[in-house]
């Protein structure tokens, strides 16, 4: 695109780790709705996805160009696993970088909107760089600042702040993979703690290295956007405040608007939707689902999402379950069939572990005037008021939830309140936020332009 063109039609790429139709989490779900808006307003779109990193060779990418749903995706695969340097590959990617590189240069699209930097690593990133291409970063998780990109640590306990010391990352990244978890398993707390401290072969220089790195493809970055306060808090410090912006996520309200009135008597329907996962805290939710005194009143916990990257976790949910046929375990499911999985439920429940960004689960609760429960901390406090669209409870604290859950139960006031109060809460629309996302695009492409320019003549 011409520099002095308005800019009324851009051709953008959007670099994520993952992408529909086998991965269904946040951040495919948000790349997938940011593409279909954008094709449907006139821009030219490539979503750019990491398929496989567990098959084929650690020294070629096999690229695979596809189409989903009209939305053209390149689908990349290599060999992790076999990778003569993993360690330092799982953030630095030279096969990446150069496959990225030479995209940008063929294609020389007009912006590149990095979705989080999980799996792609920081070489794309200073390929974009190299090829003067502008680019933005949506932050959906702390892979940036946390190996585990989820700051929490391999014990379950949550960093408060990145630690310092990289050698304490070493140690938790190492106690989080074979054989050390299982020796973890076997370890009491207190026993634990101390082998962690232990002088043992954790790689501090790598974690030390991953740090230098991912801050200088922060400091490539044209603008980075964090979709939760709790986020851009995290993140202030390494970013310079003119580049950092908070901008909440927006919902297809229109979809999700539901209409429906409970009779006294009625069932009343917990349900998580979501990844099934340990850091998600579903089996919280069974836990204090399972001790809940509901007398008379019939109650159901349905579970919906994939469990396929989780087997053993899966077997483990079923098993605290016990055979209950109250809890329904529904997998994975279509996401046009979001609107009647919500309006099918009375409360959302949110147990997570980790600190959560800006869930889009939550803000769907909403616009379908569902109340959610959640655990009280990250993006998750920011989103739910206590008591009047939703409740909140000690995060990890199954005995909280339950006690969250069963006032519903026992408190038909509460529980008017609460269904009311989701009613009137007002939810940011889609074409809110892509609006503002597209004058920040346009933004960031015209500064960019125009400072390319200036470098050129001189």
């Amino acid at each position: 695109m011409d520099s002095g063109e308005p800019v009324n039609f851009m051709r953008i790429v959007l670099p994520v780790h993952h992408f529909l139709p086998r991965f269904t989490a946040g951040a495919e779900l948000y790349t997938y709705r940011l593409a279909r808006w954008l094709q449907d307003n006139g821009h030219e779109v490539e979503v750019i996805a990491i398929e496989d990193i567990e098959s084929g060779s650690p020294a070629t990418i096999d690229a695979q160009h596809d189409v989903f749903d009209g939305i053209p995706v390149w689908r990349l695969s290599f060999n992790l696993i076999k990778a003569p340097e993993r360690r330092i590959w799982e953030f630095d990617n030279e096969l990446l970088g150069k496959w990225f590189e030479d995209y940008f240069r063929r294609q020389q699209p007009d912006l590149a909107h990095f979705q989080a930097g999980y799996l792609l690593g920081v070489a794309p990133v200073f390929a974009a760089d190299r090829q003067r291409i502008p680019t933005l970063l949506t932050l959906h998780d702390y892979w940036y600042l946390c190996p585990q990109h989820t700051l929490q640590r391999s014990d379950g306990v949550l960093c408060a702040t990145v630690p310092e010391d990289p050698l304490i990352c070493a140690r938790c990244r190492m106690w989080g993979n074979d054989p050390y978890i299982r020796l973890g398993r076997r370890m009491g707390p207190k026993l634990r703690a101390v082998a962690e401290k232990l002088p043992l072969k954790a790689d501090g220089n790598t974690i030390a290295l991953r740090r230098e790195r991912l801050q200088a493809a922060l400091d490539c970055v044209t603008q980075v956007i964090a979709p939760s306060m709790f986020m851009y808090n995290q993140f202030e410090h390494v970013i310079t405040s003119d580049r950092l912006r908070f901008s909440r996520l927006g919902i297809d309200i229109g979809r999700l608007h539901r209409e429906r009135q409970r009779g006294t008597g009625e069932t009343v329907r917990f349900g998580y939707v979501g990844q099934v996962a340990q850091h998600k805290g579903v089996h919280l939710l069974i836990e204090a689902f399972t001790s809940l005194h509901a007398g008379d009143k019939p109650i159901e916990l349905h579970l919906w999402g994939g469990v396929e990257a989780n087997p053993a976790y899966a077997v483990t949910l079923r098993q605290a379950a016990n055979g209950d046929n109250r809890i329904q375990f529904h997998g994975r499911f279509d996401n046009r069939r979001l609107p009647e999985v919500l309006g099918a439920l009375d409360y959302l429940v949110v147990p997570s572990l980790w600190y959560e960004n800006c869930p889009l689960t939550i803000l769907e609760a909403y616009a379908a005037h569902l109340p959610v429960i959640g655990s009280d901390h990250g993006g998750i406090t920011e989103l739910v008021n206590h008591g009047q669209d939703g409740l909140v409870f000690r995060p990890g604290d199954a005995v909280d939830l339950a006690k969250a859950m069963q006032s519903v139960l026992d408190n038909p006031q509460l529980n008017t309140q609460l269904q009311y109060g989701a009613r009137q809460r007002f939810i940011r629309d889609t074409e809110d936020e892509m609006q503002q996302l597209l004058g920040i695009y346009e933004s960031v492409y015209t500064t960019y332009a125009k400072a390319s320019v200036w470098v050129n003549h001189v």
